[in-house]
């Protein structure tokens, strides 16, 4: 096994690479694959396309001088080239996110031909490619029709989101197989509870509706994919991270802020309620739970869960944040610390009855340094490895899990923070949108090869 060492200047090569290259032991069938979502790379927003506006729009507008979506990484425009680099990164899979309001531009009522017509060329590439598209509803880009109307406070959006669930499963269900429905709800209702996403509200109190509201539109999305095709794969894919007590006393300060912030999604969609302290603070806030809404949310079912995982936090006994002595962190501030991911698997499989797992999103920022044409991203690749470690070590102890997305497949555009955070496998150009190759990449490729024998 090779040691980790820093790469000096020029190609890659898998034989010096500092980084090992190993077959892990996952089971048979285990994909290996990609991320992206529609708003952080597409662009493609102007009238043209048929596109209505969405929360973002009008988010930046408010905040003049920040980088937008108007163009990310052009990849509306750039789609074939794309899914090539894609094929030439020997992925497997890609998991993508459809823009609503580019399939309907007020969120309801008339389609967008165009839109609709994007998805099918890029399940078309993708599939002639031989990559196998793993396809996400909803990630974070609600129409501003239906923001107008109250967004994600308002009930009604739920069910409209199962009405664009159909129209997709409708034009899309003969080729995908794999169906998301949102992705991070608890990031979703962050947009609203505070001010650094769209719609940016700031708001505590809305926290109760967005909940449940989002646990609904699960339930009607994965219903409407199933009613056109019960065959169809559906899941839901979820950000979780860890709350680990700093010491013993801080242990009940721990397990509240899990089942308030992430449990609470867990236990909807697997046991069909919500954590005590949920329901206490809904009943405080006035939410009403209608006779049949925690049966729609579990009854959808999750053929498989999608987990996004970046971190863990420490917390003292007041349920503090604190800080962990020479933790190593990425550009965002995000601790390293992958046995973590391990530790959270096996707590979750022992407390549920856990459907099959995919890891959809895992990834680092770095500060990477384009050089004499290559990017040498030595602590991407560890990181990288070291998860696939801790996903091996959680596979020897029970857990179902079938497949690890990296995230990102493209730098991209990382919401309020701009391009500044580069998570991508392939740098892009802010200027001319030119695509190059990491290192990251390259070993990707190359650690694919070795667990597939391509």
């Amino acid at each position: 096994m090779n040691k980790v060492k820093s790469r000096g200047s020029g190609r890659w090569s898998a034989e010096t690479s500092p980084v090992p290259l190993r077959p892990y032991k996952f089971p048979k069938g285990f994909v290996f694959g990609a991320a992206t979502s529609a708003y952080q790379i597409e662009g493609g927003i102007d009238a043209s396309t048929g596109r209505g506006r969405s929360i973002w729009e009008p988010y930046f507008e408010k905040r003049p001088g920040s980088d937008t979506g108007e163009i990310a990484c052009d990849h509306y425009n750039r789609m074939p080239e794309d899914v090539r680099l894609f094929k030439k990164m020997g992925l497997q899979a890609y998991r993508f996110s459809v823009s609503w309001p580019r399939v309907m531009p007020e969120g309801a009522g008339a389609v967008n031909d165009k839109g609709l017509d994007f998805y099918k060329r890029l399940v078309d590439e993708l599939q002639a490619a031989g990559i196998t598209p793993y396809l996400t509803g909803y990630h974070w880009d609600l129409p501003q029709a239906l923001e107008e109307l109250g967004g994600w406070t308002n009930r009604d959006t739920a069910k409209r989101f199962g009405d664009y669930m159909e129209i997709l499963a409708r034009a899309l269900g003969d080729r995908v197989q794999h169906w998301g429905t949102l992705n991070e709800p608890a990031v979703i209702l962050s947009g609203y509870t505070s001010e650094g996403l769209a719609p940016g509200r700031n708001d505590a109190k809305l926290w109760s509706p967005l909940v449940h509201n989002l646990m609904l539109a699960h339930g009607y999305g994965a219903c409407a994919v199933r009613a056109f095709n019960p065959e169809l794969i559906v899941g839901c894919t979820v950000n979780l991270v860890p709350i680990e007590p700093a010491n013993k006393s801080a242990r009940h300060a721990a397990r509240r802020m899990w089942q308030r912030d992430y449990a609470v999604f867990l236990d909807a969609m697997l046991k069909g309620e919500y954590p005590k302290i949920v329901l206490k603070e809904m009943e405080a806030n006035g939410l009403k739970i209608l006779p049949g809404d925690m049966e729609l949310i579990v009854g959808s079912g999750l053929d498989y869960l999608g987990v996004n995982w970046y971190l863990r936090l420490v917390v003292n006994r007041l349920g503090r944040v604190i800080p962990v002595p020479a933790a190593e962190i990425t550009q965002v501030g995000w601790e390293m610390h992958a046995e973590s991911l391990t530790s959270m698997l096996v707590s979750m499989q022992e407390e549920y009855d856990l459907p099959p797992v995919y890891i959809t999103e895992n990834g680092a920022a770095i500060d990477d340094k384009l050089v004499g044409g290559w990017i040498h991203d030595v602590v991407r690749m560890k990181y990288i490895h070291d998860h696939l470690n801790a996903l091996e070590s959680a596979v020897a102890r029970g857990v179902d899990l079938r497949g690890y997305f990296a995230w990102s497949a493209l730098d991209n555009l990382e919401w309020a923070s701009g391009f500044k955070m580069t998570f991508g496998l392939v740098h892009v150009d802010r200027m001319t949108r030119k695509r190059t190759m990491k290192d990251s990449a390259y070993w990707y490729r190359d650690m694919i090869a070795a667990n597939t024998g391509g």
